[in-house]
């Protein structure tokens, strides 16, 4: 098959032949309320840096805005700025409440789409809906501040400022003519039943990288602050042009703007601290020239840091109004004379390159969300810098930040140096990379873009993320907090998929993860197994609220759990790595060593939690068929934590098959495996024998046994507990009549079941594990539901759903999970998508409906989006499981 234009860019690109991605939305959504920008003595990041400071105060650590891009070192931003007449702040970055505002923690209050991008990012879009109304920042803190946590959020949908479609709809697109060379149109449509007025301002500015102290900049890099003049043009275009010692120089062509604004990128000391400025031009100088009518804030001299082309338009209702910019490192004659067709070409392009890669048998409906699905992961890659060191210690050019921090937060992370285009979670709600988030990030980024996935994997293993003693970074606000181990797991999802679309394996990557993974697995083994018998506390493990303690401290009772979904999850890395092993020693016979060890590192798991090693005690109850958390009280009695949860079904995941040929290829490999098993039969009696063939001659390693898998899944399957039609619920509905409860000392603990938002501060309060479905746990579960169908074929069938009287063997089963999965997206037959169940007035305005949210977790019952409303990161799974659905 002939490669497309835009897989041609992308092959150049992974040979280093061309520099197409160093272009692209790397402009985060929000900067202020980081811990990066936290200089505070107790760690109070919201407080320290809040959204009225952002228009005035200059960041330290990277940038954001509005439908934003910037070059890979964010020498120099693009985003727009929106203001309506109206509004009391210049729109330059999206709003949101911070996690004391909110009821349910942080949240943006903002509606906007990422609608479309190709991976060279040649072509991107982003719709932003800005109302015509004053924006209601009071009434949004106010109304959720009055909210309890039993009360939904309250919306900016919720204020009715939308009511009578009074709102544009701003359109921003992006092409590029070459690699430094992108060609800009923004469009804003009128939804109103009458005249509306709109000032635009799409801005250029240069990171702040001269206020610090540093002689060249934080980084060494700069050696003098670069300066933008307006220059003169020869056409309907205004001109400036931009020098950056390390950058060079840029030019930015607006056509028929009004007017160029100038001003420098620099902190408003007269507003943030009462300290009397230098000079007047501002980071918010164009809000006070525009909004407070300031007319000395910008500098009559056409020069600074930070420039806005100004447009203003009163736009018909019905209408649109269109401008054109260009950035670019070349000086253009006539920079709008391809304009258009450039555009056209480059849509072209990436349309030509979705039909190549998605699935000839989807629908219209399916296809459109998957590519924004894929648009959703592209636009949310992300400029992460961040110095723990230089951060502790504080800049020389500003105020010695209080001794505590030295302490305090990511104080033992000093090796930790960032400086890279990652894959975020949600560019506003988690501006920061999360490890095991983004390992589930490479899955449906590899369909498109293989090498930058395998490149996210390898980053985080690198010697200045990965933590001297082998942990992986978690995310910023306590890299030591401990997440799921599924990063060898995501490399070998990534190594198959990679080499399925290049024809050959790409043994090297998966190579280089693995020896960072070993370290990282014995830093596991070393700090997680507190008696020495293989069953592990964990911790936190990235399920914020589904225990009935904080599993992030101490615990209440004291002693310590023996955690069910830590132990599989140590289950599954064990076989993650046995997998890897076994490919490795494909080319090299010294990893079936390793197979060897990574197998009895399973075993020995496996065993412990059906018999606790011996010790009279395991994680299985046999009376119910489940697996439960055991609670070590300090006076030695040990009780079952008897919560159904996805605790207890994650030994589903620590599933793996052998294939015939590993046997009879690998002779080292098996005959240790064969002693092991003859010397060792009470760690293999209760889980599913590696030695009886299954179909295709095939083994199996896994924690449970036939039976116990379906005891598993008659819970998993079921609508009373588990089963949603949605999903895979996260806590069983059980305990919705049966909530859990534990008393000790006085102290009574509950948990029970809530669908949707959490009814708890566990966390903040800003996710819930107690009943909603995840995309992560459910697509692993899926994913091990195939590979026990490898092994049983038909001969395994169950009940699906539980007491329904139809059976399905194990593919089918797993089908149906990813169906129920993919319904939340898609519209049904009146028309809705369950995502927007809450939102159904635009149900029928496919001005609303066409366009896709990926949230962070749903509503159970329902369906409906919760939680962060742009994590397309891991629910963007969602555009993989429709590439695996025909």
């Amino acid at each position: 098959m002939k490669k497309t234009a835009e897989q041609i860019r992308l092959d150049g690109y992974r040979k280093r032949e061309n520099n197409w991605k160093n272009w692209g939305p790397y402009l985060s959504e929000r900067a202020w309320g980081t811990v990066r920008e936290d200089y505070s003595e107790f760690g109070t990041s919201w407080d320290y840096f809040p959204h009225d400071h952002a228009r005035s105060r200059a960041y330290r650590w990277n940038e954001d805005g509005l439908a934003g891009i910037s070059d890979r070192y964010q020498y120099l931003c693009f985003a727009v700025a929106l203001w309506n007449g109206k509004d009391p702040i210049l729109k330059e970055r999206l709003y949101g409440l911070t996690g004391a505002e909110g009821n349910h923690g942080e949240d943006v209050k903002e509606q906007y789409f990422y609608l479309d991008s190709t991976p060279t990012h040649s072509y991107m879009k982003y719709l932003y809906k800005y109302p015509q109304s004053r924006f209601p920042y009071t009434e949004l803190i106010t109304e959720n501040q009055q909210r309890g946590r039993t009360e939904p959020e309250f919306e900016l949908v919720d204020t009715g400022i939308f009511d009578q479609n009074k709102f544009f709809d701003v359109f921003v697109e992006y092409t590029k003519a070459d690699e430094n060379d992108i060609l800009i149109k923004i469009s804003a449509f009128n939804h109103g039943p009458e005249n509306a007025e709109l000032h635009l301002l799409p801005t250029l500015w240069y990171r702040n990288t001269w206020s610090w102290g540093y002689p060249a900049g934080p980084m060494g890099d700069v050696n003098e602050k670069p300066v933008m003049k307006q220059v003169e043009s020869s056409g309907n275009y205004l001109t400036v042009k931009g020098t950056h010692t390390t950058q060079g120089q840029y030019y930015l062509y607006a056509q028929d703007a009004i007017d160029l604004l100038f001003t420098e990128n620099e902190t408003n000391f007269q507003r943030i601290s009462n300290i009397e400025n230098d000079n007047p031009y501002k980071k918010d100088s164009f809000h006070r020239y525009l909004i407070e009518s300031e007319k000395d804030a910008i500098n009559p001299d056409k020069s600074g840091t930070k420039v806005a082309a100004y447009f203003h338009k009163v736009i018909e209702s019905g209408q649109s109004y269109s401008v054109q910019l260009r950035i670019s490192n070349k000086k253009h004659r006539n920079p709008f004379s391809q304009f258009e067709e450039l555009f056209s070409r480059r849509i072209s392009e990436a349309n030509e390159f979705y039909a190549a890669k998605q699935p000839k048998g989807l629908s219209e409906d399916a296809a459109s969300i998957q590519r924004q699905a894929f648009a959703g992961m592209l636009w949310n890659k992300q400029l992460y810098y961040y110095d723990v060191e230089q951060w502790l210690q504080g800049d020389p050019g500003t105020p010695i930040p209080p001794k505590r921090r030295k302490n305090g937060r990511n104080h033992q992370w000093t090796h930790l140096t960032n400086f890279d285009i990652i894959s975020m979670p949600d560019k506003w709600e988690y501006p920061w990379y999360a490890a095991w988030d983004l390992a589930f990030h490479t899955i449906p980024l590899a369909v498109i873009d293989s090498d930058f996935a395998k490149r996210q994997l390898v980053l985080m293993a690198r010697e200045w993320y990965m933590h001297p003693n082998g942990q992986l970074p978690a995310y910023e606000w306590a890299f030591g907090d401990v997440n799921p181990p599924v990063h060898a797991w995501a490399a070998w999802k990534v190594y198959e998929i990679d080499a399925k679309q290049q024809g050959k394996p790409d043994r090297e990557f998966l190579e280089r993860v693995f020896q960072k993974m070993l370290l990282n697995f014995t830093w596991w083994t070393n700090r997680k197994d507190a008696d020495g018998n293989n069953i592990f506390q964990g911790g936190f493990l990235g399920l914020d609220n589904i225990s009935i303690f904080d599993r992030s401290h101490q615990l209440p009772t004291g002693g310590h759990i023996d955690q069910s979904d830590g132990t599989a999850w140590m289950a599954f890395y064990s076989l993650g790595m046995l997998k890897i092993s076994l490919e490795l020693a494909k080319e090299n016979p010294i990893y079936q060593d390793l197979a060897s060890k990574f197998y009895e590192h399973f075993l020995g798991i496996a065993n412990a939690m059906t018999n606790c090693g011996g010790q009279g005690h395991c994680l299985w109850n046999d009376n119910d068929g489940f697996f439960y958390d055991a609670l070590h009280l300090p006076d030695g009695n040990i009780v079952p934590l008897k919560v159904r949860s996805l605790v207890g079904l994650m030994p589903l995941i620590a599933i793996e098959t052998l294939e015939p040929e590993v046997q009879e290829s690998m002779p080292d490999f098996t005959r240790r495996m064969q002693w092991f098993t003859e010397q060792r039969p009470h760690l293999s009696g209760n889980m599913a024998s590696a030695e009886l063939e299954g179909v295709g001659r095939r083994h199996i390693l896994s924690i449970l046994t036939r039976e116990r898998l379906i005891s598993e899944l008659r819970y998993l399957l079921d609508p009373n507990e588990f089963l949603s039609e949605y999903g895979i619920r996260s806590l069983s509905k059980y305990h919705q009549e049966n909530p859990y409860q534990f008393s000790y000392q006085g102290k009574e603990f509950r948990i029970n079941y809530q669908p949707a938002e959490s009814e708890s501060g566990l966390f903040g309060g800003n996710s819930n594990w107690r009943g909603p479905i995840w995309f992560p746990i459910n697509f692993l579960i899926i994913e091990s539901l195939y590979k026990f169908y490898d092994y049983y074929g038909d001969d395994l069938v169950v009940e699906c759903p539980t007491r329904s009287g139809n059976y399905m063997n194990l593919q089918q089963v797993a089908q149906d999970l990813s169906d129920r999965l993919i319904r939340l997206f898609l519209k049904n037959d009146e028309g809705n998508r369950p995502i927007n169940i809450d939102n159904m007035e635009y149900k029928d305005d496919p001005d609303w409906n066409n366009y896709i949210l990926f949230y962070e977790y749903f509503n159970s019952e329902n369906g409906s989006g919760l939680g962060a409303s742009h994590q397309t990161g891991w629910t963007g799974l969602a555009g993989y499981l429709l590439q695996q659905m025909h």
